[in-house]
C-alpha cells in the first residue's frame, strides 16, 4: 500500500512543539498560596523556668545520651534497647510510611507522562463477510487531567504532607527519648530492688538470730510470751520484705527485657558491686539548666505539635483553592496508523490538547463546609501546641522543684540511718549488760531498717529524677558529633 502525503505535518510540528511548551509551561508554574500566614504563638508559661540555674548556656536537647549517662553497663543497656526496641521500630517505620506518602503528594505538583500504544479493528455491519474491516494503531505520549496549580491547592496539599512527615519524624525522637529514659530508670529500679532485697536479708539473719535468744529466753522462764511473739512478728516481717524485693527485682528485671528486646550476659550488674546504687555513685553527669522558657520549643513533642499545626494552617489554603476555578489539561502526542508494522515508519503525527476549566457553582455548601473544618482542625492544633508547651513547661517545673529538695532529703535520710544504726548498736550492747530489754533491741533492729529502706528509695527517686529533667528538657535524641 503506497503512503500518503500528509498534508498536516507541518500543522502537528507546530503542535508538537506547542504541546512540549505547555508541559514545560506547567512544571514549572508557580500559583499564588491562599494558605494564612503562619505564626507562631506566644508562649503560653511564664518567660523563665521556676528553680532554674542562673547563667546556666547549654541546652540538655544538645546533650548526646552517650555524655550524660556515665555508667557502661547502662550505655549497653541503651544501645541494646535503641538496636531491638519493637515501639521504637514502629516508630521508624511510620517515618518511612509518612516519607511515602510525602512523596504521593508531591507528585501531583508535576506532570505525570505515560507511554501508551494502542490497537483496534472494526468491521461495520454491511453483510460483506470479512470485507470492509477498519484498522487504527496509535502510539505516543500522553499528560493526563494534570492541574494547574493557580491557586496553590495542590501545593499546599503538598505543604500539608511534609509537615506530616516531619511530625512523623518529631514523634520518633519522642519514641526514643521516653526508651532511654525508661532503660535509665528501669536499670535503677533493679539495682534498688536489689539492694532492698539483700537489706532484708541481713535483717531477716540478725531477727532470726534475736528471735532464737528471745525463744531461750523464754523457755528459761527470764522473757515473756510478748517478747516472743514480738521477736517472731518482725522475723516473718523480714520474710516478707525478702519476698516483696525479689518480686520487685524479677519484674523490673522483666521490664528491662522488654525494653531492650534481648537481655545482654552479663548485665544489669549484680547488686552489691563497686558502684552500686546503694553505695552513692552517680550514673549521669550534672545537669546545668537555663532560666528561659525558650527551651522548651527544643522538645521533640513540643515541635511535632508546631509540624502539625503548620499542616493544618496549610490545609486551610487547599480549602479555599477550592472556592476558585480548577484549570486541568489532558494531552497528547504520537503517530497513527492503519498498519501495525507501517506505526513507526510511515505514521501519521496526532497530536491532541483538551484543557479543562471547572468553576464551582453549586455543591450544597461542600466547600464552606471543608472550609469551616480545615479551619476548626487549624484551631484545634493551636490548642494542642500550646498544650504541648505547658506540659512540658509543668514537666521541667517539677522536676526542678524536686532536685532542689531531693539533696536534702536524701542527705537527712542517711544521716537518720546511720544514726539508727548507732543507736542500735547502743542498745544491744546496753541489752547484753542487763541494763535494756529485749523489747527496746528488737525495737532499734525495726527502726533501723525502716531508715535504711527509705534511705534507698530517697536515693532512688533522686536519681530518677536527674534522668526525668533530662527527658523533659528534651534531651536523648541527638547522636553523638562525628569524631
Amino acid at each position: 500500500m503506497s503512503r500518503r502525503a500528509d498534508p498536516i505535518r507541518p500543522q502537528g510540528r507546530r503542535a508538537a512543539r506547542a504541546l512540549s511548551l505547555a508541559a514545560v509551561a506547567a512544571a514549572t508554574l508557580a500559583g499564588c498560596s491562599l494558605a494564612p500566614t503562619y505564626e507562631r504563638p506566644a508562649l503560653p508559661v511564664p518567660g523563665t523556668l521556676p528553680g532554674a540555674e542562673q547563667g546556666a548556656a547549654a541546652a540538655p536537647a544538645d546533650l548526646p545520651w552517650q555524655e550524660f549517662f556515665t555508667d557502661a553497663r547502662l550505655k549497653q543497656l541503651i544501645e541494646a534497647a535503641l538496636a531491638h526496641n519493637r515501639d521504637l521500630r514502629v516508630a521508624i517505620l511510620n517515618i518511612e510510611r509518612a516519607r511515602a506518602q510525602y512523596g504521593v503528594v508531591r507528585a501531583d505538583r508535576l506532570p505525570t507522562v505515560n507511554l501508551s500504544v494502542t490497537g483496534s479493528r472494526q468491521q461495520p455491519n454491511t453483510g460483506n463477510d470479512g470485507e470492509g474491516v477498519a484498522s487504527a494503531y496509535t502510539a505516543g505520549l500522553g499528560l493526563s487531567a494534570f492541574e494547574l496549580d493557580f491557586f496553590g491547592r495542590v501545593r499546599n496539599l503538598s505543604a500539608a504532607a511534609l509537615e506530616q512527615y516531619l511530625a512523623t519524624e518529631e514523634a520518633r525522637k519522642t519514641t526514643q527519648i521516653s526508651l532511654i529514659a525508661d532503660v535509665a530508670q528501669t536499670w535503677l529500679s533493679w539495682q534498688a530492688a536489689g539492694e532492698q532485697l539483700q537489706l532484708a536479708r541481713d535483717t531477716l539473719a540478725t531477727r532470726e538470730s534475736s528471735w532464737r535468744l528471745a525463744k531461750l529466753q523464754f523457755d528459761n522462764g527470764t522473757a515473756s510470751e510478748i517478747d516472743l511473739r514480738l521477736a517472731e512478728s518482725l522475723v516473718e516481717t523480714a520474710r516478707a520484705a525478702v519476698a516483696q524485693q525479689q518480686r520487685a527485682q524479677a519484674q523490673a528485671a522483666n521490664a528491662l527485657q522488654q525494653l531492650c528486646g534481648v537481655m545482654p550476659a552479663g548485665l544489669p550488674a549484680a547488686p552489691g558491686e563497686p558502684g552500686s546504687l546503694y553505695q552513692g555513685a552517680d550514673v549521669t553527669r550534672a545537669l546545668p539548666v537555663g532560666l528561659d522558657s525558650s527551651v522548651l520549643l527544643r522538645r521533640p513533642d513540643v515541635r511535632q505539635a508546631e509540624h502539625t499545626l503548620i499542616a493544618a494552617n496549610a490545609n486551610i489554603g487547599a480549602a479555599r483553592a477550592a472556592f476558585f476555578p480548577r484549570i486541568t489539561l489532558t494531552a497528547s502526542g504520537g503517530v497513527v496508523s492503519d498498519q501495525l508494522d507501517l506505526l513507526f515508519k510511515d505514521g501519521t503525527r496526532a497530536w491532541s490538547f483538551a484543557p479543562q476549566l471547572v468553576l464551582p457553582i453549586f455543591d450544597a455548601g461542600r466547600n464552606n463546609a471543608n472550609l469551616g473544618i480545615a479551619t476548626a482542625n487549624r484551631d484545634i492544633a493551636v490548642a494542642q501546641y500550646e498544650g504541648a508547651i505547658q506540659t512540658a513547661f509543668r514537666e521541667v517545673a517539677d522536676a526542678l522543684a524536686a532536685r532542689a529538695t531531693y539533696a536534702e532529703q536524701a542527705r537527712a535520710q542517711q544521716a537518720q540511718a546511720e544514726a539508727e544504726a548507732v543507736r542500735a548498736r547502743l542498745v544491744d550492747l546496753r541489752f547484753r549488760n542487763g541494763v535494756a530489754s529485749s523489747l527496746d533491741v528488737l525495737d532499734a533492729q525495726r527502726s533501723v531498717f525502716t531508715a535504711q529502706q527509705s534511705a534507698i528509695q530517697v536515693r532512688l527517686a533522686q536519681r530518677q529524677n536527674e534522668i526525668a529533667l533530662y527527658r523533659a528538657l528534651g534531651g536523648g535524641w541527638t547522636e553523638p558529633a562525628a569524631r
